[in-house]
């Protein structure tokens, strides 16, 4: 196989394995916040702010993975 269909599979996994676990973290921490509003409608601003950072916090985890797949793609056109 030649390095580019490497870097390309590397690329693909880097977004791929960062965005799943990104996405099932965000679906785990939703269902939990909702939870705990319905439990105590009282906690739901400070809930909402955690959960709201939480989000971001999964975010940059995805966007790490781009990044990374970015720097695979480029380091093959540079070299």
């Amino acid at each position: 196989m030649e390095p580019t269909g490497l870097i390309a599979i590397g690329a693909g996994l880097a977004v791929g394995l960062g965005a799943i676990g990104s996405g099932v973290g965000m679906g785990i921490a939703a269902g939990k916040a909702f939870e705990s509003i319905a439990r105590q409608p009282e906690a739901s601003g400070t809930v909402r702010t955690l959960l709201f950072i939480a989000f971001a916090f999964m975010e940059t985890l995805t966007i790490y993975g781009l990044v990374i797949a970015l720097m695979l793609v480029t380091q093959k056109m540079v070299a």
